[in-house]
């Protein structure tokens, strides 16, 4: 089974009793059962643990009982990112924190990164960056990082 949260496609929702380490490299979420539905409680992510009480020994585990009405009611959705550096990880849960909200995460939780002006954009053809190459009179022109496709757009 597989749940979709925004862009990521993350296993599960499984029982949280029923999980098992080792964990690496991943995206979590805790989540409750409402009827035919699952309610966000909680975003996290692990770098590593093999410690089978890595959720009961959570800060945030009170807040998970709390919110789901029993320790029976908790699931565990992740999304494994083992090619991924921390930075990708923390982007994609600072992305469902943000459009989510799940009422377990911490207020003062990391924030949606500021905007940042990128010079390019993703190619339609192959999805890599389209880059600038030439400055023309009153245009651009890119030139795709990956297929090489060019295109370009009046300034």
């Amino acid at each position: 089974m597989a749940i979709q949260i925004l862009q990521y496609e993350f296993l599960g929702p499984v029982p949280l009793a029923e999980w098992g380490p080792p964990m690496e490299k991943l995206v979590y979420l805790v989540m409750s059962r409402r009827k035919d539905s699952f309610v966000m409680l909680y975003a996290g992510d692990c770098e590593s643990t093999d410690d089978k009480e890595f959720f009961a020994k959570h800060p945030q585990f009170k807040c998970w009982v709390k919110q789901s009405g029993s320790e029976d009611g908790l699931y565990l959705a992740v999304l494994p990112m083992f090619e991924s550096g921390a930075d990708k990880r923390t982007g994609a849960l600072e992305k469902i924190i943000s459009r989510y909200k799940p009422p377990c995460n911490p207020a003062d939780a990391p924030k949606e990164p500021p905007y940042s002006v990128r010079k390019g954009y993703p190619c339609p053809c192959c999805g890599a960056m389209m880059e600038p190459e030439k400055k023309l009179a009153s245009s651009t022109l890119y030139r795709c990082t990956g297929c090489k496709a060019s295109d370009t757009r009046l300034d």
